[in-house]
């Protein structure tokens, strides 16, 4: 018998008369029988006609478009989370425009009908999910004008409702000594990993032991794919020699076990509200990680060798952040006050200020 995985498959167990227990298969779309057992050539040719049947009802439409992006080698590449979030918005959006026709994505009066979508969503949901749910459709009419499908994406470039300015929040001194005298030696560990690495978090939470040498930590970004080099601070080195090496990751539960991104995520902000952290996010400490290293006398060319930002968006990261710390500011007045070049600056006073001097003496 052919072992194969067959989406969307209802089982249905039922008791027979004589007592015995008895399956049956559905084809969950279409609501037909399938004949045997998975992987049974009579299984097999019903599933194969069931999904025909479907795709016939379904060509022409949002919803036929939907079941071919979602089936698409480019929407598997997707990380799993963002798969899954991604179905349940276009699930949303079936249920909103699946029997539009296609012919009507081609119109430029369409882009009407999905802002005002929008509008119902942000009134309902709030701003981040309609433009979250906007942005899927957006990703999806890219992918069919892509692959010839559409001709026209009418709805990108959108402008978003939800928009939050987090330029202000960086993590400052008095921020990090009161996290660290509360917080579980777990979450102190990774606050000081992201700090010296400036490394997001889903990153830090899948290094292992052999990503450290004693001296750098080399790893492959997640998000990005770009190889990064880190080499170790002097502190960094101290906090990882003189951990214990439970699991083949390095941070680690109360228990030796991987973190979970969730769980992570519920100790963290425990860790912080105990501190009285109400708006910093650990993500933050990334925008940190980056002034600091700027701070510090850092090029953006070193920085971006660090955190494995482009160097625009380092640029674009610094120019927020930087205007808000006073560090770079007073070491700024330093030097305009003991170069020569600005000595003439230093010596200026105004008309008045002379005279008063000299009535004085």
């Amino acid at each position: 018998m052919v072992r194969a995985r067959f989406k969307g498959v209802n089982r249905v167990k039922k008791r027979l008369a004589d007592g015995s227990l008895r399956e049956y298969f559905y084809h969950r779309a279409t609501g037909l029988p399938l004949s045997g057992k998975p992987g049974s050539p009579e299984f097999i040719e019903d599933y194969a006609a069931a999904e025909a049947t479907m795709k016939d009802r379904l060509a022409g439409t949002v919803n036929g478009l939907i079941r071919d992006y979602t089936l698409s080698p480019e929407f598997e590449k997707l990380k799993e989370k963002t798969r899954k979030e991604y179905r349940r918005m276009l699930t949303r959006i079936e249920e909103a425009f699946g029997d539009m026709p296609l012919a009507a994505l081609e119109d430029p009066r369409v882009r009407h009908e999905f802002m005002n979508y929008r509008a119902e969503i942000a009134r309902a949901s709030g701003d981040r999910e309609a433009d979250n749910r906007l942005s899927v459709v957006s990703a999806m009419l890219s992918w069919a004008k892509h692959n010839g499908i559409i001709f026209a994406n009418h709805i990108a470039g959108f402008r978003r409702l939800y928009k939050v300015d987090r330029s202000q929040l960086i993590w400052l001194p008095q921020h990090i000594e009161a996290f660290m005298r509360v917080a579980p030696v777990e979450m102190q560990r990774a606050l000081i990993l992201a700090l010296h690495t400036g490394q997001r978090q889903g990153d830090l939470l899948r290094l292992t032991w052999t990503n450290y040498d004693g001296a750098a930590i080399r790893l492959r970004q997640g998000k990005s794919g770009r190889h990064v080099e880190v080499p170790c601070t002097a502190a960094l080195r101290r906090m990882l020699d003189a951990m214990p090496r439970t699991a083949a990751v390095i941070l680690t539960t109360k228990t030796g076990r991987p973190f979970t991104s969730r769980y992570f995520g519920h100790q963290w902000e425990a860790a912080a509200k105990q501190a009285g952290i109400a708006e910093l996010h650990f993500h933050d400490l990334r925008g940190t990680a980056i002034t600091m290293l700027s701070e510090a006398g850092c090029s953006n060319a070193q920085i971006a060798a660090i955190t494995g930002h482009s160097l625009r968006t380092v640029t674009t990261i610094l120019d927020r952040y930087l205007a808000r710390t006073r560090a770079l500011a007073g070491e700024a007045i330093t030097l305009l006050e003991n170069a020569r070049s600005t000595d003439f600056a230093n010596r200026l006073q105004t008309s008045s200020d002379t005279k008063q001097k000299g009535d004085a003496k």
